[in-house]
């Protein structure tokens, strides 16, 4: 036995290594649909918009995975911080499971009612069609992307984020290799447009997932047994749950909402839908640093909480927290200096430019909100304090994005940047509001497990 066996796990744990191929990873996943919609932008802006809101439709579906995911993540982390190795395995391999059933459930429901969805959201009859077959494609097999963040999760709360980051990466060079061949029929290769953009993410994630599991079962600490995938256990069933399903009420209100505005900007015109297509994808960046800090953070404060360590994880959330908003502001402002060949990256409509110039500078105050909603979101979960954050996010979207939005967009008739004006109130409040509940400690009494010199004083008792 060597000295660093002696040392708890969460203090192996630097922010610096765990954060920076999380960054790194989000990066790269985003990249997946910017891909998609930066080179179907070759085709025509029509083909762009109808894509980038089938790929909501998508991102809302992966959001949903995430339900397990998080709830997996803050488990096994907890787990791991209390020196339950075992008990980690065990509740990984159910949580996989589980999210491999939900992503067919899933995958059936887009298929099948891919087309009715979209007519929802006021698309032209010629959208809908480019928009449902992408639709089909990507969702007949989103099942992967499931299992992708299940087996994830896993790997990350352990604290192999780096093994996650080179999957990602080789996953959109796949991709965007599919993407050159397939869309432009170079080399040889058929010109099947966005029927080709469909099928290299399909294919591209297929031999990811395959890469992942290879990696699970070299990274995870205790081995999984083949019957841990089939075992049925309640307790951990509620574990997971006790996180998973608030933070599935918290993303499924967040998307909700946002797709009841897409609604709006579709009734302000199709040049707003464009620019909020096209801003979106840019905005999705400067999200990327706070969530790895988020997820980073959450990986150490886990294990903190497993651990019993309540004073550490307090300190080390507000060290996150101020990192976190300083360098979000400093890429969002670096950003707005190069605002207008941003956007003149996918188009070259002056009236996109202008408008999406315009949203890049309004970010700079909505940005470091949105900062404090995922790193002490990601932190509360973390401690098991979970039902919180889906309760003060459910009241202020709905009752205040919503709203607003639809009053300073459509009603005021200031267009997409009343809209985005709404989504930095909605931000900000949600922000300090999560902020007063962390300084508040409620959530030192949440832990999902004890530490294993509890449990064992326990069972000796």
């Amino acid at each position: 036995m060597t000295i660093t066996d002696h040392i708890p796990s969460w203090k192996k744990l630097s922010l610096f290594a765990v954060t920076w191929p999380i960054f790194i990873d989000s990066v790269l996943r985003m990249m997946l649909g910017t891909v998609d919609v930066f080179m179907l932008s070759r085709i025509s802006d029509k083909t762009t918009g109808a894509v980038g809101l089938a790929n909501e439709i998508i991102f809302f579906c992966i959001l949903m995975f995430g339900f397990v995911g998080i709830g997996t993540s803050v488990a096994v982390s907890q787990y791991i911080g209390a020196g339950r190795e075992k008990e980690a395995s065990r509740i990984s391999a159910l949580a996989i499971t589980i999210n491999l059933i939900f992503g067919i459930i899933v995958s059936i429901v887009l298929v099948s009612f891919g087309e009715p969805l979209l007519t929802l959201m006021n698309l032209s009859p010629e959208q809908i069609g480019i928009a449902s077959h992408y639709l089909k494609i990507i969702g007949g097999f989103i099942w992967i992307e499931a299992l992708s963040y299940a087996v994830s999760s896993v790997i990350r709360s352990s604290g192999h984020t780096k093994s996650v980051m080179f999957v990602t990466l080789g996953v959109n060079v796949i991709h965007m290799t599919g993407n050159y061949l397939l869309i432009f029929g170079n080399l040889g290769f058929p010109q099947w447009g966005v029927t080709g953009a469909a099928i290299s993410t399909v294919v591209s994630r297929l031999l990811g997932i395959v890469v992942l599991f290879v990696i699970l079962y070299r990274r995870i600490p205790a081995p999984i047994r083949r019957k841990d995938y089939v075992t049925w256990n309640g307790s951990y069933v509620k574990q997971i749950m006790s996180v998973g399903l608030p933070a599935a009420g918290e993303h499924l209100s967040w998307q909700s909402q946002y797709l009841m505005i897409m609604s709006f900007v579709n009734m302000i015109g199709l040049t707003a839908l464009n620019t909020h297509v096209y801003v979106m994808n840019v905005s999705n960046y400067f999200m990327a640093l706070a969530m790895a800090i988020g997820a980073g953070t959450e990986i150490i404060v886990g294990q903190m909480v497993g651990a019993g360590e309540m004073k550490a994880a307090y300190q080390r959330l507000m060290k996150s927290v101020r990192i976190s908003f300083v360098l979000t502001l400093v890429i969002v402002g670096t950003a707005a200096i190069f605002r207008h060949e941003m956007i003149g990256m996918f188009t070259k409509d002056p009236d996109i430019i202008a408008a999406g110039a315009g949203i890049f500078l309004l970010s700079i105050v909505l940005e470091p909100g949105r900062t404090f909603n995922i790193v002490i979101i990601n932190s509360l979960r973390a401690a098991g304090d979970a039902r919180f954050p889906v309760l003060m996010g459910v009241l202020s979207m709905w009752g205040v994005s919503v709203p607003l939005a639809y009053f300073l967009g459509v009603h005021l008739e200031i267009g997409l940047l009343g809209v985005w004006i709404a989504f930095a109130v909605d931000e900000w409040l949600r922000g300090i509001i999560m902020l007063l509940r962390w300084r508040s400690r409620a959530w030192e009494k949440k832990a999902l497990v004890k530490p294993v010199s509890t449990v064992e004083t326990a069972i000796g008792a």
